[in-house]
């Protein structure tokens, strides 16, 4: 088809005027960063525009979900490596002026990329926050001061460095960034003992939208609250967390079993669903479940059991003997070894892997993912499992992670933290698909089964809301356009992962912190 001349010329006009508008949006935000930015920590090197040669490399470092990873992905104005606090209260202020989005990034896990990119069609700039990323461990107070640009791999090692008795309860992935981990729960193998991350903090630093930094006393316990729980970027930029360090053994025994549909796997599952959140608050035992290839090549079911106990192998045995005799666990599946190697055991990593691996910035795995979550409040019944077995093959991977609830999880109030997933939870299930396949039509093919998965659960999940985990951000749940019906669409979402009582809070925060609502995403906290 041919094109009319007026039409080109028109459209090369539009093109023209956008490139010109956004070049001057860029030199006026960046005047303004120089302008506001502490002339002792100047911030001209931290800045990367499109036409710097390390932009893309910078950008992409940590992209981890390589669906967002495109050329048609939407890129930022500019991004900023913050090398001091002043970089960050200057990129707040400068951004309000400028109006444009700012994105603040600390491991760049977010499973929806909202950390470095946008969907909307309005200019973005980054605040990536990975050279900050200091830890200073104190184990005579027991607590540990986190800067957001470390990862919980090095928040692990450094604790190690200090202690063979002391750990902390996060998550499994190494390179996940603490910024986000912890301010939107923050989960692992010792949450049944310990509870979440966000239940083991005791102090944080947060730039507000002023550029003002507050510490615990200064921001007061409702917006502590809020940044502990219920997403921190809603409410500003967290620079810091004060962690309380925990308690572990020198010597914790670890394991992994797998049994497939042949060895009965559906009646193994009914009775883990029957007994994993009331086993004893030292025993973290979770199943994974998904589809593999048997001998002759025909695809199974598979279920992965693995297990952190807080004790020796013997007491292991003995226990799951009485409460799990379905599994049959033998001393033989058991290996003892320090938390610190439990950490990396969980982590996939070969027996042996130096502990300085933790250090790396590196994901072991980069692909493209979808995640869902869900909660399991009444156990599945044999017959139940098998329909959801057979239903999983009919996918190309899909796995399904069940996170045992219960111990300490059940004895802390539902309003204790914007997290209300607390007692009456037997788990928490992950839906998990990734692909290496380019294009749409794969990513379509992908996303589609896990949300028939998801659809198929339905019996058998929580309702009324159905609910959701915030560290696993999920757009298919709702979004937010931060118009006049923002207050309504906060809602669709913010029930799901917050409960009705703890979003109603959480808006309250939001109004009075930030009534502006300068910090937004897609799924943040509206200010009604």
């Amino acid at each position: 088809m041919k094109i009319p001349i007026l039409t080109l010329l028109l459209l090369i006009f539009i093109s023209t005027q956008s490139f010109t508008t956004s070049t001057s949006i860029t030199n006026t935000f960046i005047q303004c960063l120089h302008n506001q930015s502490n002339p002792s920590f100047p911030i001209t090197g931290a800045l990367y525009t499109p036409g710097n040669s390390s932009y893309p490399s910078v950008l992409q470092t940590y992209i981890r979900n390589l669906r967002f990873n495109e050329s048609t992905t939407p890129k930022p104005v500019i991004i900023i490596t913050a090398e001091h606090v002043s970089h960050i209260q200057a990129a707040i202020i400068c951004g309000k002026e400028n109006q444009l989005l700012m994105k603040t990034r600390s491991g760049g896990h977010d499973l929806e990329g909202l950390s470095y990119i946008t969907y909307t069609n309005k200019p973005f700039f980054i605040v990536d926050m990975f050279n900050l990323r200091s830890i200073d461990v104190d184990i005579e107070q027991e607590t540990a001061w986190v800067q957001a640009g470390a990862t919980l791999g090095e928040v692990y090692y450094r604790i190690a460095e200090k202690s063979g008795t002391h750990g902390y309860p996060a998550g499994l992935c190494p390179t996940v960034g603490v910024g986000g981990h912890i301010s939107g729960g923050g989960w692992g193998t010792l949450m049944r003992k310990y509870g979440l991350s966000i239940d083991n903090v005791v102090d944080a630093q947060l730039i507000d939208v002023n550029g003002k930094v507050l510490d615990r006393e200064s921001m007061g316990e409702d917006l502590f609250w809020a940044i502990t729980g219920g997403g921190g970027v809603s409410f500003g930029v967290v620079l810091a967390y004060k962690i309380k360090l925990v308690r572990v053994p020198e010597v914790v025994t670890v394991f992994t079993i797998e049994r497939t549909s042949e060895q009965d796997l559906s009646t193994i599952a009914e009775r883990w669903a029957q007994v994993a959140d009331k086993l004893d608050d030292n025993v973290f035992l979770q199943m994974i479940l998904d589809v593999v290839n048997d001998t002759n090549g025909e695809r199974t079911s598979r279920g992965t059991f693995r297990t952190l106990y807080l004790r020796n192998s013997t007491n292991l045995v003995t226990l799951l003997d009485n409460d799990f005799p379905e599994l049959g666990l033998q001393k033989s599946d058991c290996i003892e070894m320090s938390w610190i190697e439990s950490v990396l055991y969980f982590s996939d990593f070969a027996n042996g892997t130096p502990t300085s691996v933790l250090l790396s910035r590196t994901p072991q795995l980069l692909t493209r993912i979808k995640n869902k979550s869900d909660y399991l409040k009444n156990p599945i019944s044999k017959e139940g499992f098998e329909l959801i077995l057979e239903r999983m093959k009919e996918g190309e991977n899909p796995t399904m992670y069940f996170s045992p609830y219960g111990g300490r999880m059940s004895e802390i109030s539902e309003f204790a933290k914007p997290f209300p997933h607390r007692s009456g939870n037997i788990a928490k299930i992950q839906y998990l698909t990734f692909w290496a396949e380019r294009g749409v039509d794969a990513e379509s093919r992908y996303l589609n089964f896990i949300r028939m998965m998801y659809e198929f659960m339905t019996p058998f999940v929580s309702k009324n809301p159905r609910e959701a985990f915030l560290n696993y951000r999920d757009f298919d749940i709702g979004v937010n356009n931060h118009g006049r019906n923002a207050s309504i669409e906060g809602m669709v979402y913010g029930h799901k992962y917050f409960k009705e009582t703890n979003y109603k809070r959480l808006t309250r925060v939001k109004a009075r912190v930030d009534p502006h609502n300068f910090f937004r995403n897609e799924q943040t906290i509206p200010t009604s």
